[in-house]
């Protein structure tokens, strides 16, 4: 599961660990937006405001409405503007290449101070493995894909470890300014806000924080206009607050049914229902599936530690998507006991009244007390040794 926030809430967060972000409020109609437009405009400094769409997908800029307004970021100096626009975003679906066919629903709009970027950055700091800690990765090229500079210009790509008990430091961070080619005051100013991002990212329990543009404005601030936090969801126990703030208004409602349950779960377009422990196990699943002509209808991982009630919310799940047609269980029990497995097929079966075709394939710990409940289920349950076979099986069910 990937704790998803919106852009306002993101440099919300920058924000209470003294980052410098384009002054901005959040508005959820056209009058509030025309009114927060007029605050920013009299009362914070803006000479134009930038309104932004709320959404969780990129490509704003470039999407269209529902409403058949086109893009999503806005520029105006008129208040009556903004809130004309914003009614036009608020309660219409904005499509770009990021989303799905139907787009993405807004619900909120930034209002914020428009700023002119004279130069631009990126800058990302990120834990990787091959380190052991976090790594920050820069470039003075920034404002595009990072990975299209690392691809045409890798030398233009700096990587710098991070000592996760000793920081960053200032000589590090001025350092890398100077790398970014900031110059005069602001290599200072960018030294400082490098090492603010830092703090915000041990601070949060961040897994990553991209900065994309990390510029320079005409008036000669750095500012941090666009931001992008992944967390780890191992600190939510500790981030309570954060977690609070998950926006779930565009995920699929049955990937928040799973996760509730423990269950990680991800909707396909297919028509084979998958339940398969382990991530690696379930994507080989998918893959042999679609190996052998047949399409997946979704990646369904229970996980090391599933009880049978987790088992029966499984396929309450899978028989939801009328699209399935016949589901295909995949086993490997190393950590799991497949008796626990089979004995939540046999309750899921028996509760919903299961008519669709099930394949199960069951191998390791107590497979054979698990294979025998099966049989003497009285269920029409096809159950198979050998992976290939039963993909080979479930494939034909659904032709």
């Amino acid at each position: 599961r990937c704790l998803n926030l919106q852009e306002y809430q993101s440099k919300g967060l920058m924000d209470k660990y003294g980052v410098t972000i384009q002054p901005f409020l959040v508005a959820n109609s056209g009058p509030d937006a025309a009114e927060k437009a007029h605050i920013m405009l009299n009362e914070r400094g803006a000479e134009e405001i930038v309104l932004k769409a709320q959404i969780l997908a990129g490509g704003r800029g470039k999407g269209t409405f529902s409403s058949g307004l086109k893009g999503g970021v806005k520029l105006s100096e008129v208040p009556a503007e903004i809130g004309q626009l914003t009614e036009q975003m608020i309660g219409y679906n904005l499509v770009t290449k990021q989303t799905s066919a139907d787009g993405s629903p807004v619900s909120n709009v930034m209002v914020a101070k428009a700023l002119n970027i004279v130069k631009e950055t990126y800058l990302a700091i990120v834990l990787d493995r091959a380190f052991g800690g976090p790594v920050i990765v820069a470039s003075p090229d920034g404002g595009v894909d990072i990975e299209e500079v690392a691809e045409k210009t890798p030398e233009r790509v700096f990587k710098i470890p991070v000592d996760i008990f000793e920081g960053i430091s200032e000589d590090a961070a001025v350092d890398l300014a100077r790398k970014l080619e900031f110059e005069g005051d602001a290599i200072g100013q960018a030294a400082t806000e490098i090492k603010k991002l830092y703090e915000l990212f041990i601070g949060v329990d961040a897994t990553q924080v991209e900065v994309n543009p990390f510029g320079l404005t005409d008036q000669n601030e750095v500012v941090c206009f666009d931001a992008k936090i992944n967390f780890d969801d191992n600190a939510q126990f500790r981030q309570k607050e954060i977690f609070a703030m998950e926006d779930t208004s565009e995920s699929d409602p049955r990937e928040l049914e799973a996760a509730e349950h423990d269950l990680n779960y991800i909707a396909m377009e297919g028509n084979i229902a998958c339940l398969v422990n382990g991530a690696g196990l379930a994507m080989a699943t998918m893959d042999i599936i679609q190996l052998h002509g047949g399409s997946p209808a979704n990646f369904l991982d229970v996980g090391g530690k599933v009880q049978e009630s987790q088992v029966e919310k499984a396929f309450n799940l899978l028989t939801k998507d009328p699209a399935v047609k016949a589901i295909f269980v995949n086993i490997f029990g190393g950590i799991v006991d497949c008796k626990i497995i089979a004995t939540g097929i046999i309750n899921a079966c028996n509760k919903t009244g299961l008519e669709l075709p099930l394949v199960v394939r069951l191998k390791g710990a107590n497979m054979e007390a698990a294979r025998e409940l099966l049989a003497n289920s009285g269920l029409d349950i096809a159950a198979y040794d050998e992976l290939d076979e039963a993909a080979g099986a479930v494939v034909e069910f659904v032709k």
